[in-house]
């Protein structure tokens, strides 16, 4: 079953604990550093658009990209209540297409992860230089090998609300550096009937040296490497990595 189809339904609901506020302040905070107040952003693995929503109403125009046509189902019904409109684009990020270059492209909440071949990864880095202005800025983050293997590897992770529970089972393969994840999803449709949903997501771990080295591999300059969405530098220990990097040229 493909990710994030049945669990769009409940997916802001589980997700409420994701600080998006702070994560856009981070955001605004490196892009405004570098000058960039306004203008085109892409959100890459936008979701249910919580990310993009908040980057629009901090005065951006905002395309958000995803491959899940429920999730942007999601996205666009909520969109239709904002101040701001926002462009939704079904597409896989390995092979997006703009309209026309970026100022900046954000990808959060580890959608990097989901890329789990490391060539297609750097396919995905080319795309993103090829769409950006001419010294733009790409943040993103991603979660870490260390964070896989050491910290929830083999755990389960459950919740039950009284609407909606989840159970979620992680499977770190270490020849792999695969992650897989069995989510069962229970939501309460008519009084104390509950209908399961089961989905399988698989995300890859990166680690600080080789993100870098596909980043540089694809044409992007590295700028900086953050721990989590604060500005204290990223280290082997960290369990999710923020990189800030510059586009350089057009080789796409």
């Amino acid at each position: 079953m493909p990710a994030y189809e049945d669990f769009s339904k409940v997916y802001d609901e589980l997700m409420d604990q994701v600080p998006y506020g702070e994560w856009c302040a981070f955001v605004r905070q490196v892009l405004e550093t570098r000058g960039i107040r306004e203008g085109l952003v892409a959100d890459l693995g936008c979701g249910t658009g919580r990310m993009t929503e908040k980057l629009a109403e901090a005065g951006y125009d905002m395309i958000g990209v995803d491959s899940s046509m429920d999730m942007l189902r999601v996205a666009n019904e909520r969109a239709s209540t904002l101040s701001r409109s926002i462009l939704y684009l079904l597409q896989d990020m390995r092979e997006f297409e703009l309209y026309g270059t970026v100022r900046a492209v954000v990808s959060v909440c580890d959608s990097i992860n989901y890329i789990t071949d490391p060539s297609d990864l750097i396919r995905v880095f080319r795309l993103v230089n090829n769409y950006l202005d001419p010294g733009g800025i790409f943040v993103f983050d991603f979660n870490t090998e260390h964070k896989y293997r050491d910290v929830i590897g083999e755990e389960v992770i459950a919740e039950d609300r009284e609407d909606v529970s989840f159970i979620w089972y992680n499977d770190f393969d270490e020849e792999t550096r695969l992650n897989y994840i069995d989510l069962n999803v229970f939501v309460r449709e008519e009084g104390d009937l509950f209908r399961k949903y089961t989905e399988q997501h698989i995300q890859r771990g990166y680690g600080p040296e080789e993100m870098r080295r596909l980043v540089e591999e694809s044409g992007l300059v590295f700028l900086e490497a953050y721990d989590d969405y604060t500005f204290e530098p990223a280290s082997e220990e960290s369990e999710r990595i923020v990189f800030v990097v510059r586009e350089q040229g057009k080789g796409v």
